[in-house]
């Protein structure tokens, strides 16, 4: 697999040293998957069932997605939330680190996603569980010393032979140091079928005297919290997003086509403001923390 070293971007707003954080341990790239593997708490968050080399950049892998997943809706019928799509690529990228990419002394984590969904071929779920084919590319590569510090993960998503989706993260050297925190008062939270959620725990933005912010109604969520970090994933921030944008939108979560964000900084747990603006395709928000950008995206949806 070929590498590059590092890219401005990386050179400029990253340290320049990798730091003591532990290497994760490394793994025998046929060894059974397991969910330490993929950098989880629990066995119960893994989707990822296998993965296999199919070249110099390729791979394939098996997930399973349970019907019952925390952000699922509560039917008869689910279609799945869009979100567990970028999981199940968070979580493979977890385990190329471990298994086929080059070693990495600090951590690494996304700090940008891009998701696309094809409608009319989404699978629809009425057992207990849905399997899907992922065909994974990676690229991007980038090395300091020999040392792992960035790549991108593409992947496409198919079920019965369909295609049905795409995502694409974007790895890199984790900043340091904590988001600066905003204060959060006389917050007044939107249902969750305004925001497209499936639960009232899962309600990621509110409302306060200076308009919209992010606050995760459940500061111990098990998808958005895991660990309680100081600041919020780019996983977590997407779907903030996203909310937003429904909300703004007025529409369900199933006119959402595709999602997108970049971090330029880190976010607080709570406390960031978000604005959405209408785009051609949609809709955009920015997050401002204490003045500053620290996340961009957009939320593609359905044209009436």
């Amino acid at each position: 697999m070929q590498a590059v070293t590092r890219d401005a971007r990386v050179g400029e707003g990253r340290p320049g040293h990798l730091g003591a954080a532990p290497i994760p341990e490394r793994e025998a790239p046929d060894a059974p998957l397991t969910w330490r593997s993929a950098g989880l708490e629990t066995m119960a968050s893994m989707l990822v069932l296998s993965l296999r080399r199919l070249g110099s950049r390729g791979f394939e892998a098996w997930c399973q997605w349970p019907r019952s997943h925390p952000l699922n809706e509560r039917d008869l019928v689910v279609v799945h939330h869009p979100l567990i799509m970028v999981e199940s690529v968070r979580q493979i990228a977890a385990a190329l680190e471990r298994r086929h990419l080059p070693r990495t002394s600090a951590a690494l984590e996304p700090d940008s996603v891009r998701l696309g969904l094809i409608h009319e071929a989404q699978p629809r779920e009425r057992g207990v569980a849905t399997a899907v084919l992922v065909r994974v590319a990676v690229s991007d590569v980038m090395l300091d010393d020999g040392r792992l510090v960035g790549y991108r993960v593409c992947a496409d998503f198919l079920h019965g032979g369909l295609r049905f989706g795409s995502c694409t993260i974007r790895t890199l050297l984790r900043e340091p140091g904590a988001a600066a925190s905003s204060a959060c008062h006389s917050l007044l939270y939107p249902s969750a079928a305004a925001v497209g959620a499936a639960a009232e725990p899962d309600v990621m933005v509110a409302r306060s005297f200076q308009g919209l912010v992010v606050a995760p109604r459940d500061p111990d969520h098990p998808v958005f919290r895991p660990g309680r970090s100081s600041r919020l994933s780019a996983v977590a921030v997407l779907e903030a997003g996203r909310q937003a944008a429904l909300l703004s939108y007025g529409g369900t979560a199933a006119a959402v086509t595709g999602l997108s964000v970049d971090l330029c900084g880190p976010v607080p747990c709570a406390g960031a403001a978000v604005e959405v603006t209408s785009d051609p395709l949609g809709r955009r928000f920015t997050v401002h923390t204490r003045g500053h950008v620290t996340a961009v995206g957009t939320v593609g949806l359905l044209q009436p």
